[in-house]
């Protein structure tokens, strides 16, 4: 049986003590106090980096997942798009379980390469018996679903890739809210129509995503929930790290939100369709992935739900579904030389840091991992005075030398371990060591990716378009 209420239960508690003082954490007994040694082994265990070997607008990425759930509901995904130059990745994070977030996280990103590839292209590899694997290419992902529902997704994944095939080539945007939509419905269908307990289990439970489509100079980023997406951009004047934000949360503190969807019910519902700061007086994200008690006629509820879960898979005063949706709002940005990184990320960290001191914490670590690179004289007449101050001034950055080289890493520090006084390890190891009946009153899942990209490259192609005047090609 879903654990529901404990779930809703749990993330109300967490919503409403994530403000705490050390010293009362402190209050809990008897935890053990791991060493740094330790600690690190904990914060680094899920690290990954991946370097980008072809020239491109992207240099590389570096992602980390730190769990609270057992097991943890987050799940993350990139990969190379196949047939042309380009990068797509996501975050994810399921409630109710992690069946959602995991399957979403794999599917996703095939409907999305898929859907953005041309419609010519798309034809010729579909002639040549591609399946759903066949247009990208996954660099952190060795699990694959279990043969008895393989099919079931592969054969929903080709029925998707028939309708494209007959469907004139939309904006990438479109294409994005589309795939996102008929994924969705997939799951919803695929459920109905096998009544098995996994796909069944899949469409109970949810998830929120954040996914980046990146092709040219062209970034997209397709949101939908509360996850999380900020660009770090060097102001060139000031050198000074500014965020910009590129999505909107879903959430009862986005009032656009909350009016769209008191709209689309009775006005005898409203008091009901959102209250304690959820949907239904349970549900946090405004929209999700799954979820399909907060979908599901009344007919279906009562005739394949409840019988398989009872009466308390039904949520109060459910009268006029659908009250959730999985569509995304998109927003499109043209990579500038200015624009260093893209942190993407689970609320498990924006429950601790802001965009602002996301982009600081990233910036910061690029300039005190310069170094560790090796020496490079100027080019031209060198003279001693300037290579004694070159050497003086590294020495001084040793100081700044970062604990971590992963960038997701150092923001998960930052983010258990921050006071008024710098990094606190003892803060972190509390939050480590805490009970799992206890952990997630305390701190959610949170996975981070960081993605670097390349200056040089985008200001030729930028360079490239002010020539020519023709739209920079894909690279």
């Amino acid at each position: 049986m879903f654990k529901f209420v404990l779930n809703d239960a749990a993330n109300y508690v967490r919503s409403n003590v994530r403000e705490f003082s050390l010293n009362a954490l402190r209050l809990l007994p008897q935890l053990p106090q791991l060493s740094p040694y330790d600690v690190n082994l904990v914060l680094r265990e899920n690290e990954f980096v991946y370097n980008f070997p072809v020239e491109g607008v992207i240099r590389s990425y570096e992602t980390n997942q730190l769990g609270s759930n057992s097991p943890c509901e987050d799940s993350r995904t990139e990969a190379s798009l196949l047939h042309r130059n380009g990068f797509i990745c996501g975050i994810f994070d399921g409630h109710a379980g992690a069946s959602c977030g995991q399957v979403v996280s794999k599917r996703l990103l095939r409907y999305v390469s898929a859907a953005t590839l041309p419609r010519q292209v798309l034809r010729e590899q579909m002639n040549q018996g591609a399946d759903s694997q066949s247009f990208l290419k996954c660099h952190n992902d060795n699990v694959d679903f279990v043969s008895e529902i393989k099919p079931i997704y592969e054969a929903s994944f080709l029925k998707y890739i028939k309708e494209l095939k007959e469907t004139p080539q939309r904006d990438v945007s479109s294409e994005l809210v589309n795939a996102f939509l008929q994924l969705d419905a997939g799951l919803s269908q695929e459920a109905l129509a096998s009544s098995d307990v996994r796909t069944m289990s899949v469409a109970l439970s949810g998830a929120v995503a954040c996914l980046v489509h990146i092709e040219g100079l062209q970034m997209h980023v397709a949101s939908t929930g509360d996850c999380g997406a900020v660009l770090g951009v060097l102001d060139p004047q000031t050198q000074q790290w500014q965020p910009k934000k590129l999505n909107i949360e879903h959430n009862t503190e986005n009032m656009s939100e909350v009016q769209r969807i008191l709209a689309e019910h009775p006005k005898e519902e409203h008091e009901t369709v959102i209250r304690n700061g959820r949907l239904l007086s349970q549900l946090a994200p405004l929209r999700a992935f799954g979820d399909f008690r907060y979908k599901w006629s009344l007919d279906i509820m009562q005739q394949k739900v409840l019988p398989m879960f009872g009466e308390q898979a039904m949520a109060p005063h459910y009268y006029t579904p659908p009250y959730l949706t999985a569509r995304p709002d998109v927003q499109q940005h043209e990579l500038g030389p200015n624009d260093k990184f893209l942190v993407i990320a689970s609320d498990g960290l924006w429950d601790f840091l802001s965009p602002s001191e996301v982009v600081s914490l990233v910036g910061e670590h690029i300039n005190s991992k310069k170094i560790l690179e090796p020496m490079r004289l100027p080019e031209g007449d060198t003279t001693l005075q300037e290579i004694s101050d070159q050497l003086a001034e590294r020495k001084a950055g040793l100081t700044r030398k970062p604990v971590d080289q992963n960038a997701a890493t150092h923001l998960i520090r930052h983010a258990l371990g921050a006071t008024d006084y710098g990094i606190e390890h003892s803060k972190i190891s509390y939050y480590l060591t805490l009970p799992k009946d206890v952990v997630r009153l305390y701190r959610d899942d949170i996975t981070i990716t960081v993605i670097y990209f390349n200056s040089e490259h985008i200001a030729q192609l930028h360079s490239e378009v002010d020539q020519t005047g023709i739209t920079a090609p894909v690279a």
